[in-house]
């Protein structure tokens, strides 16, 4: 524990609403910059829900006051003296950005870190991607808000509520999801064990499921080697069938496929983000047998040609103009 040694009586400071903050406000950062004791420095939130690769539950505050090294763990107050925030990061090529943990995150974990001493996650076992402009036209959506399930886990939360790949996430425990962090931070919010509703669209449909949220536990992913022999080309890809030991190498057990073995960079393929060693399991929604398969549907017409690929350990969709 931490023992502290004072000389009068302390007072603890409140607690704010950091969802009531908006950009522009005025915020103060107290710290120890540098071994400088009780600094006070003065700006204004930049922006929230701020990503900084770190993870899929990045929600940071960003500031122009000052932060520092030595200030991490200092407190972000509103000009009423709540804390609103945590300070935890700072832009080393940039002294006018800075980074704070949200209150109210710091808030909903504070119970467990009492009781346990370390942080449970929620989990629905899916695996999701953004919804692209590209995404939406090819899945004839109106707009890019949610989270596309690229991979539902088997015996998961989501398998046994009835999710499948191309359902779109739009809302889950009544929180929208307008991007991937959005509904991160809302499985991970919400307590293992927990029945959640969830709205979303198949087909373009509008649909309801309610989901019992799970723990999350540390996943691997298992990885497979680019091929780099011949085979038919369109699309600026070039592509061949799946043989039995790379079927097997991939895992994909009796799941027919065509693998990606070489992109042309200025083709449309590599545009929309295929690489070589990608194997495309589905083009519109359909089962791919084989490379001649697949280049009848590159043949069949419309702009757009919906592709769900594997890559690595995850499945994804990818939205290749013709």
């Amino acid at each position: 524990g931490i023992r502290v040694a004072r000389d009068g009586e302390l007072h603890p400071l409140r607690l704010g609403d950091s969802d009531a903050i908006l950009p522009g406000d005025f915020v103060v950062a107290i710290g120890n910059p540098f071994g400088l004791d009780h600094t006070v420095t003065l700006g204004i939130v930049s922006a929230k829900g701020r990503e900084l690769g770190q993870g899929p539950y990045d929600d940071y505050i960003q500031t122009d006051a000052a932060i520092n090294p030595g200030n991490s763990g200092g407190p972000l107050l509103d000009l009423s003296g709540a804390v609103i925030g945590v300070n935890t990061a700072v832009n080393p090529q940039a002294n006018t950005i800075g980074f704070a943990v949200p209150i109210n995150l710091a808030k909903d974990i504070l119970p467990q870190l009492r009781e346990s001493g370390s942080v449970t996650r929620g989990w629905i076992g899916v695996s999701v991607q953004a919804v692209t402009p590209e995404l939406a036209k090819a899945l004839a959506l109106s707009g890019t808000d949610g989270a596309l399930v690229a991979q539902v886990m088997p015996d998961g939360p989501a398998a046994r509520a009835g999710l499948e790949r191309g359902d779109v996430i739009r809302s889950l425990g009544g929180k929208p999801i307008r991007k991937l962090s959005d509904l991160s931070r809302a499985v991970a919010a919400t307590p293992v064990g927990t029945p959640v509703e969830v709205e979303l669209l198949r087909d373009g449909a509008p649909l309801r499921v309610e989901i019992t949220v799970d723990k999350l536990a540390e996943a691997g992913a298992s990885g497979g080697q680019e091929s780099t022999s011949g085979g038919a080309a369109s699309l600026g890809m070039r592509i061949e069938d799946l043989d039995d030991a790379l079927r097997e190498r991939l895992g994909l057990g009796d799941r027919t496929g065509v693998v990606v073995v070489d992109v042309d960079p200025e083709g449309p393929a590599a545009s929309a983000g295929i690489e070589p060693g990608d194997v495309v399991l589905e083009a519109d929604r359909k089962p791919v047998a084989s490379a001649a398969e697949l280049e009848a549907r590159i043949r069949g017409g419309g702009e757009r040609l919906l592709l769900l690929v594997r890559r690595g350990g995850s499945t994804l969709f990818i939205a290749v103009s013709r």
